[in-house]
């Protein structure tokens, strides 16, 4: 799954690969580098989901943070391309890097590097790269936006659970506009 195909395979919809741009607003994280990322902080130590969210938030001084809905299928799917390996240990899932994944971080070089440079950057501006959008704003946008697609990716909603959704959104459009 992980071969010489699998990560051009994930690394966006329809060819794209790239740009950062959607909707002419940069994204903190465009497809496949929250993957990379993850993948370049196991290599530098064996670890598991929350210290992962920990150091990601170190490294951008405080003003991001991943939400578990972001970190734990990031996870999934670097042990199931073969990039990582969890191994149980104290009762938790430590993921280690493998020989593949260490060859596609080779590979990925030179987008980790931006990422990290982005980063570096986001930490110092403390918006996390994003000058237009408070952080603590595109964190809570970025969580919408996995639940409602991890939601809708298991599987078909009931009539009830599709008006309950928009009725929640809309709730929350209504509150936002009132501010």
């Amino acid at each position: 799954m992980g071969g010489a195909e699998g990560p051009r395979r994930h690394h966006g919809r329809g060819g794209h690969h790239g740009g950062g741009r959607r909707g002419g607003r940069h994204r903190l994280f465009d497809y496949g580098e929250m993957r990379l990322l993850v993948l370049s902080l196991i290599a530098e130590k064996p670890t598991y989901g929350y210290e992962l969210i920990r150091m990601i938030e170190e490294k951008f001084g405080g003003s991001y943070a991943p939400s578990p809905g972001v970190i734990y299928p990031t996870l999934t799917w670097l042990d199931e391309a073969g990039y990582a390996r969890a191994v149980e240990a104290d009762g938790r899932k430590n993921y280690h890097i493998t020989p593949q994944g260490e060859a596609f971080l080779e590979a990925s070089r030179t987008a980790l590097d931006e990422i990290l440079a982005r980063a570096a950057t986001g930490a110092a501006e403390g918006r996390g790269g994003r000058r237009d959008v408070p952080m603590p704003v595109m964190r809570g946008m970025e969580n919408l936006r996995t639940a409602l697609r991890l939601r809708l990716r298991n599987g078909g909603l009931d009539a009830a659970a599709e008006e309950k959704i928009a009725a929640l959104l809309d709730e929350a459009a209504r509150a936002i506009a009132q501010l």
